[in-house]
């Protein structure tokens, strides 16, 4: 009864544990889903709505610039400007009236299938007025026409004195003047200038084609956006001129008295009009999609509590005592302890975790021991091998020399030069490791820099910059080396040299820069010294970046930086490391 009793109890509060931890999960899902569904359906019903008011917006637009497109037939029409700008009387000033004014002015409001009204003021008082007497009507009650006043009508005018200074070609303007306001028109006004002098254009004249506003706003129904709402047009004094909506009794004093109430309202401005198309959407037709959200995600909630916890009585009851094991044994593999072993009864798939953990325990070890110590060998192995690859290099050039110096006799420099490769590889050699102090390895450049002084004398100049700091660390040995053998080899721009290496402590590491003011490279060549398959050139700075990736890792090594015509820096980078 005692082991049932414990049994039970750990049973009892594992499922516990689980219900709890399921609950907020769950409970927090569902939350997260619920804003995050409110969130997108607000975001696609407005993006929805934008969508709809800048088709609308564009429609608009043609339709304008449909009539703006009417204005520059006469704007640009030389030909017209030059009869306006022939002051004659009589007889020429009637045939160009006929034969050429009127025409243009016919074809310029048969040109588009909109129902307009042409006013066209012309400073030239020689040629004859033509207009219509409307007595106060509206002037498109009998569709499109045109007429032709003297500019001097209309000189006293505050929409004529107030409008903009011109820009050629640019300046326009659509107002409510006169009587379009009292008709719901809308004005487009523009000046007619002569061009004859490009620099100074004249004006000629002045251009007023009035439409009716509800054919420019034809696409402003508020039955593209959704039930109950309402679309509407504010002009840049913030008044009502446009409304669409399913309520025929809506008014503009009733939009106005709508700020306060709950709804979601979009604005799209209309530049080419400095208006405003602004949509008015009811919360409420939004809150019936929210509701319906909340319940469906509620109840996937509850639904999904239930299964889960009904699932993990049985579940938590079978697994826990077999998992507890398990984790008990792989804890002790994990501590280095591989002596832990564990047993089941019965032949299912615990049975073979078992045998597979119980094996691995007896192997983990020296599996362990024996790839550690084959990756060693061969991280060493290579490290030797790269190593071997750089010396012969060095001493073929270097016997060379001392060849030529036996050959002409100087007995002196050729005393210093063998001294000085005797130096070199007896640090090089190193007791036969790869490992050598920043101290010595400075060393062996600098005998290696004695050696080539005996042979360029005073055309090479060298100096160091070295933090102490660095002295007390270790590193691959004859990384610094080949670089001043390389640019003594390869970096001559003149008839002399100078060559500075600098060593840093550096919080990410140590940093060993090699400078010359030598020929430079350009950066195709970097990139070739830098790809292993590429043309085979810079072998030694590939060489001493492979040698220090191997030994401390990918995280550092050789880069070069460089201009042509003057000089190159090598920079190294290495770790504080100490050799055990």
């Amino acid at each position: 009864m005692k082991r049932e009793k414990r049994y039970f109890s750990f049973g009892y509060k594992l499922m516990i544990s689980y219900i709890f931890l399921l609950v907020l999960p769950v409970v927090f899902v569902g939350i997260f889903a619920y804003n995050t569904s409110v969130h997108s359906i607000t975001e696609q019903t407005s993006a929805n709505i934008h969508g709809t008011l800048q088709q609308i917006q564009d429609n608009i637009n043609y339709k304008t610039e449909d009539i703006m497109r009417l204005t520059d037939r006469l704007y640009y029409d030389r030909t017209l400007a030059d009869y306006l700008r022939r002051y004659d009387d009589g007889y020429y000033s009637y045939e160009t009236t006929k034969s050429y004014l009127l025409p243009s002015l016919q074809s310029t409001i048969h040109s588009t299938k909109h129902n307009i009204a042409l006013s066209v003021y012309i400073k030239n008082d020689t040629i004859p007025e033509v207009f219509f007497l409307y007595d106060g009507m509206d002037p498109l009650r009998k569709g499109p026409f045109y007429e032709m006043y003297h500019l001097q009508r209309i000189v006293d005018k505050e929409w004529y004195t107030s409008f903009p200074k011109e820009e050629y070609g640019l300046t326009t303007q659509w107002s409510q003047i006169e009587s379009d306001k009292q008709f719901q028109n809308i004005s487009l006004l523009r000046r007619l200038m002569d061009a004859f002098e490009p620099t100074d254009p004249k004006m000629i004249g002045f251009i007023k084609i009035t439409v009716k506003i509800s054919d420019i706003l034809q696409s402003v129904d508020y039955q593209k956006i959704r039930k109950g709402s309402t679309l509407y047009i504010e002009n840049e004094l913030h008044e009502v001129i446009y409304i669409s909506s399913d309520d025929p009794n809506i008014t503009a004093e009733h939009i106005h008295s709508l700020d306060n109430q709950d709804f979601l309202q979009i604005k799209q401005p209309i530049p080419s009009l400095n208006w405003t198309l602004v949509a008015n959407i009811p919360n409420h037709e939004l809150k019936k999609e929210l509701f319906n959200v909340k319940i469906v995600t509620l109840l996937l909630c509850i639904i999904s509590i239930a299964v889960f916890s009904i699932a993990g009585v049985f579940l938590s009851a079978y697994f826990s005592k077999r998992v507890t094991k398990i984790v008990s044994v792989l804890s002790s593999f994990q501590e280095g302890d591989f002596h832990k072993r564990l047993r089941y009864k019965g032949h299912d798939e615990f049975n073979q975790i078992a045998s597979a953990l119980n094996d691995m325990g007896e192997n983990m070890n020296q599996l362990i021991q024996d790839v550690y110590l084959s990756n060693l060998q061969k991280k060493e192995a290579e490290l030797e091998s790269l190593q071997a690859q750089i010396n012969p290099h060095f001493l073929y050039n270097t016997l060379s020399s001392i060849n030529r110096l036996a050959q002409f006799g100087e007995t002196e420099k050729h005393r210093e030069m063998v001294s000085g490769l005797a130096k070199f590889y007896r640090l090089s050699l190193n007791d036969g490791l790869t490992i050598i102090s920043i101290e010595k390895e400075l060393q062996q450049v600098q005998a290696y820099i004695d050696i080539k002084k005996i042979q360029y004398e005073s055309r090479m100049n060298f100096s160091y910059d070295i933090d102490e700091e660095v002295l007390k660390y270790d590193t691959v040995k004859l990384i610094l080396q080949p670089f001043v053998e390389n640019i003594l080899e390869h970096a001559w721009y003149a008839d002399r040299i100078h060559i500075r290496i600098v060593a840093t402590a550096e919080p990410s590491g140590i940093t060993f820069k090699i400078i010359d003011d030598g020929m430079g490279m350009n950066i195709e060549t970097i990139d070739q010294i830098f790809n292993k398959k590429g043309i085979k050139i810079g072998y030694g700075i590939r060489n001493v970046d492979q040698r220090i990736k191997l030994q401390f890792g990918e995280a550092f090594g050789v880069s070069l930086h460089s201009r042509l015509g003057i000089g190159t820096t090598a920079k190294l980078t290495i770790p504080y490391y100490i050799h055990s």
